[in-house]
């Protein structure tokens, strides 16, 4: 059933620009769609501790759902959570499976040409290492001629490989690329510094460490379709995490869930909180 807009959601749709990508007027699809069907869907991550996960009942929990359940309030509509990983995340919104990617999703060049990324960027994160302790690693050269893990679709994966000479071996989701570190069939895990740091708060790392420096830090960007970018969906995404700088909003979720507070959110609710700073 098609439910009321709010006064934010009207007022966005009231200043969305007429002209959209390559000169065409704007039909508002997108938003058009998720009000028809009374549902916004959201692709998120379910292996990825705290962003998205499964709690013990096999529902979906984390930091970027409790974003998305934020979204479809201010749209009035109720929420469907759809499982992503890094490989499928983006085709899944090209081919409408998707109306909205909160995964994790680092913001660059290339996939802004292929989905719409509204900014401002909600987090940021930097590329660490989680190796055994009795390999004694100190620096990323070390990783040079063996194997290294990590999830399919990393953008990092790649600098790793060819900064450093790393053979990597790429895994469908966080979860088996752990497994296989801790079955000795790589020397390191590579992944973003926040969510190792959450593992290693959960507890059972014992035996690991985050011996290598962070490095190549890169913020992360909420997704809409490419042509839904510049239309009312994609405005109102950009200025609910706009808001969210504001107020505040993320930080206290990064306080809800155990995250390491981000320098990153520090600076952009600053620069936000001050109209004269913008």
């Amino acid at each position: 059933m098609k439910k009321a807009i709010t006064g934010f959601l009207a007022a966005v749709v009231a200043l969305t620009p007429i002209a959209a990508a390559a000169g065409e007027a704007c039909t508002n699809a997108g938003l058009k769609r998720v009000q028809e069907r009374g549902k916004l869907t959201v692709g998120v991550k379910a292996d990825y501790k705290p962003w998205g996960y499964r709690d013990t009942d096999g529902k979906i929990i984390g930091l970027e759902v409790d974003m998305a359940q934020k979204v479809a309030d201010t749209l009035g509509v109720s929420l469907e959570l759809v499982p992503v990983i890094a490989s499928n995340r983006m085709q899944f919104l090209q081919q409408g499976q998707i109306d909205l990617l909160i995964a994790t999703m680092t913001d660059m060049p290339d996939r802004r040409e292929i989905v719409g990324i509204k900014g401002p960027n909600y987090y940021a994160s930097g590329t660490a290492a989680l190796t055994p302790k009795a390999v004694g690693m100190t620096k990323w050269d070390d990783l040079r001629g063996k194997p290294a893990c990590g999830v399919q679709g990393s953008f990092y994966l790649q600098n790793i490989e060819k900064k450093y000479g790393a053979t990597i071996v790429a895994f469908g989701n966080a979860a088996e690329a752990k497994q296989a570190l801790r079955d000795k069939k790589c020397v390191a895990f590579i992944y973003d510094d926040t969510t190792i740091g959450a593992d290693f708060a959960a507890g059972g790392w014992d035996d690991f460490e985050m011996s290598l420096p962070v490095e190549d830090f890169a913020p992360w960007g909420m997704a809409v379709a490419k042509e839904d970018e510049s239309c009312a969906l994609g405005e109102m995404v950009s200025g609910l995490q706009y808001a969210w700088h504001r107020d505040g909003t993320l930080i206290e979720l990064e306080k809800k869930w155990g995250v390491r507070p981000s320098p990153f959110l520090a600076e952009m609710h600053e620069r936000m909180a001050d109209p004269l700073a913008q």
